[in-house]
């Protein structure tokens, strides 16, 4: 923040700094914004080669929160030319957070983030679908912009989003989303003003394929963006000629789309839940949350749970986050969940530059009939955040470029400014567009959870190795339930790595034996350093390595202060021996506490 009014404040005495950079910069800008198609084709690649340039500084991205695991569950299944997987037979032994093992195996979660991931895939990684998303969304929300602003104030909306959400946020640089639902949403608030101009079916047509990706990506908040949309366009239905010209430019088109939308997401909800009425995320509710998710659900009795980390997640953790501001059911309740949302709202989306900007022009936007609609969509859409048990950013991802629309335009109102024949509001448009950058990595990332490094370490460890492995993974009593490591892919019996998880009071023999042509490794989470050691299945363990497998092999010496205990497996595949050493140095401060 001190940089941000060091900035200001020198903008507001020397307005003129730096004129003869800026203006070449903004002459440019502004002769390639006239160029439409151009602008929006240049702001998608500068997404990816930003993007690309900086992977030696920001590598690809781990996927660490229960949420990313379940959408890449989506997108590896339908990576696989499936919707859904049938259940699994052992499913007991990988039941996770978010994820159905029943009447399927799926993610709760729409299948929209799940596709992009499942196009990274076929690609060569799910990220390279995290990417594509994000450049999808730069350039639809420029053609928003594009339609309710001036060129040049348009690309330099859509450029505050490239730099804002394209580069450093958890947009980008995880699996969970937000930029799909972006895209949705700019498409809908697009189309609106260019409808009502010139009524092309085409215009339509993306106003039916963003309500789609909305209904299949955050169909809740999609659904709140929408209404003012379709409500201001019935209004307007037949006054700009006839009400059948109207019917076959824009209900026909629009509607087409929206009935096959419907049609796919029966069906999509058939082959996941049995019924075509009740969506995955429902029955996930249904089955595991006690706590009410919005204003109208009543609370039920806990759950109770086989695992402890379920009933930890379910009936602790999940009661001590939701509603943080009380349900708003009355006038203390709202003011608190407006104060708490909005400062999310704007720290992530706007930053300090930005959102100081647009508080002090506020008076002049609120009164900008050229945007009078987007503030009422906006106003619309942030008491709608208020029905949910919590809110996070990606959450308000539909109404993302309307939110940058309002920013623009009170960037506008500043650039206006002038007192005693100065026109301060240059500098202080350029200061506030410089602090936006530059301020960038320290503004926009958000805490993403508990770090799980230590599960892709040993999996990448198991991958390099011939042959199938089963990890049972076995959690302490003080475990953080944030960080789970039993995800799976889509096809569990063919997958090299199948992660489950040891239930105290259940048996796993039938585990050990259902996976009998497996290696078994246990592995403790809350240990030190997790590391693989073979699971000790006694004198069935034999029935559980591979033919041509020979018992392991273990030393162990001491150095300084760590005892370093090594591993060594046999194994023959493909007529060759081989022989792999896994270490685990243990401090000596572990081995004094554990006796």
């Amino acid at each position: 923040m001190f940089v941000v009014l060091a900035l200001l404040a020198g903008a507001w005495f020397v307005p003129q700094f730096g004129s003869v950079v800026f203006g070449a910069i903004e002459s440019f800008a502004a002769r390639l914004a006239e160029e439409k198609s151009l602008a929006i084709c240049a702001i998608a690649a500068a997404a990816v080669l930003l993007r690309l340039c900086l992977l030696g500084v920001v590598p690809i991205p781990v996927p660490e929160i229960h949420d990313e695991f379940s959408y890449l569950l989506a997108g590896d299944t339908f990576a696989h030319g499936r919707l859904t997987n049938p259940p699994h037979p052992m499913s007991i032994y990988f039941d996770t957070f978010h994820v159905n093992q029943q009447p399927t195996y799926m993610s709760k979660y729409p299948p929209g983030q799940g596709a992009v991931l499942a196009l990274g895939q076929l690609l060569g990684h799910p990220w390279i679908g995290v990417v594509l998303s994000v450049a999808a969304m730069c350039a639809a929300v420029l053609w928003m912009l594009q339609g309710w602003l001036p060129p040049q104030w348009a690309l330099l909306g859509g450029t505050l989003v490239l730099f804002r959400l394209g580069i450093f946020s958890y947009w980008m640089n995880s699996y969970w989303g937000g930029a799909v639902a972006a895209t949705g949403g700019a498409l809908v608030v697009g189309a609106l003003p260019r409808i009502l101009r010139s009524r092309r079916p085409r215009d339509a047509m993306m106003l039916g394929l963003g309500a789609a990706i909305l209904a299949n990506s955050r169909p809740f908040e999609g659904l709140i963006l929408c209404v003012p949309v379709f409500v201001v366009l019935i209004a307007r239905f037949g006054r700009g000629g006839s009400w059948r010209e109207d019917l076959w430019l824009v209900a026909v088109p629009c509607g087409g789309l929206l009935l096959l939308c419907g049609i796919f997401m029966a069906y999509y909800n058939l082959r996941g839940t049995g019924s075509p009425w009740i969506f995955p995320n429902v029955l996930n509710d249904r089955t595991h949350f006690s706590i009410p998710q919005t204003i109208w659900q009543k609370a039920r009795p806990p759950f109770h749970f086989l695992n402890p980390q379920f009933d930890n997640f379910y009936n602790v953790w999940l009661p001590s986050i939701a509603w943080p501001n009380g349900r708003p059911d009355g006038i203390k309740h709202i003011a608190l969940g407006v104060f708490r949302n909005g400062v999310k709202l704007f720290r992530f989306f706007a930053g300090d530059a930005l959102s100081a900007a647009f508080i002090v022009t506020m008076p002049w936007v609120l009164f900008d009939r050229r945007v009078r609609f987007l503030i009422v969509q906006g106003a619309i859409c942030f008491g709608g955040f208020l029905l949910v048990a919590e809110f996070l950013p990606h959450y308000a991802a539909p109404v993302t470029a309307t939110l940058f629309a309002l920013l623009t335009q009170g960037i506008r109102h500043l650039r206006q400014w002038s007192t005693n024949d100065v026109r301060r509001g240059i500098g202080l448009s350029r200061a506030v567009f410089i602090c936006a950058i530059v301020l960038l990595p320290h503004t926009t990332d958000i805490w993403k959870g508990m770090p799980i490094e230590n599960r892709a370490r040993i999996e990448a460890q198991l991958e390099g190795m011939p042959g199938n492995d089963l990890v049972v993974v076995r959690y302490s009593p003080q475990h953080d339930v944030g960080g789970e490591w039993v995800y799976n892919r889509a096809d569990i019996d063919k997958a090299k790595v199948v992660w489950a998880r040891e239930i105290p009071g259940v048996d796993m023999e039938p585990l050990l034996s259902y996976f009998q042509g497996r290696r078994v490794w246990l592995v403790e989470p809350d240990a030190a350093v997790p590391e693989l050691e073979p699971y000790p299945i006694g004198a069935g363990a034999s029935e559980s390595q591979p033919a041509g497998e020979s018992d392991p092999e273990q030393s162990r010496t001491l150095n300084g202060g760590y005892l370093t205990h090594r591993i060594t497996v046999g194994y023959r595949d493909a007529g060759l021996e081989h022989k792999v050493m896994i270490s685990r140095r243990i401090p000596k401060t572990e081995l004094l506490r554990l006796g």
